[in-house]
């Protein structure tokens, strides 16, 4: 059977000291492609770490219009600190990836699945690529990468309103000079990471 769906993932939010790590996806028809990049990247594909908050904002914005044209399908999930506390990262990625693959619901034999870096699909999707630096190269990727991205960095701004001695919507839950020093005098909150301090006696 022909392959007539292609979806990008990529993931955000590996790295920090809170918050969730958070898996984005875009399915597109292949006959699409082209479409997409002339449309998104008329200038080349870029990463969405690469991009300003305001570009990512304007790209995502203009996904949702095309997935309510019903030219694109677009979804993200997101794995909770206490789920990477108690599974670890790479499980709550891959669990991820197995719960958004299962919302978008493409049909495993007529999907392409292109994944950022190291990341893999679950099995049944046979035709499944892993690509090193996907974000830069895939049209896609990339795109799933705003997803990603745009997605976990307002939820971790809504955070920032509930939290709000940690300046979680200046960093986004990374580890910078600002949120170690917050964490000292404050401790950790229900949204850190705690297997990511645990090196950090004093803290917890």
């Amino acid at each position: 059977m022909a392959i007539k769906y292609i979806v990008g993932i990529d993931e955000a939010g590996r790295g920090p000291l809170a918050g969730p790590v958070t898996v984005g996806a875009v399915l597109a028809k292949v006959s699409s492609l082209g479409w997409l990049v002339t449309e998104f990247f008329p200038h080349g594909i870029k990463d969405s770490k690469k991009l300003t908050p305001l570009g990512r904002e304007e790209i995502f914005r203009r996904l949702q219009i095309c997935a309510r044209e019903g030219k694109v399908q677009i979804a993200h999930i997101h794995s909770a600190p206490i789920v990477i506390d108690q599974q670890g990262i790479t499980w709550a990625v891959k669990s991820g990836i197995a719960k958004l693959l299962k919302k978008i619901d493409p049909k495993p034999k007529e999907t392409e699945v292109r994944l950022d870096g190291l990341l893999k699909a679950p099995a049944l999707f046979k035709y499944q690529h892993t690509i090193v630096r996907g974000d830069e190269t895939e049209a896609l990727i990339a795109l799933a990468s705003v997803v990603a991205k745009v997605r976990r960095d307002r939820l971790m701004i809504n955070l920032a309103k509930k939290y709000p001695v940690y300046g979680f919507r200046e960093h986004k839950g990374y580890g910078t000079k600002a949120h170690y020093e917050a964490l000292k005098v404050y401790g950790p909150s229900k949204t850190h990471r705690l297997s990511y301090l645990c090196k950090m006696i004093d803290i917890i």
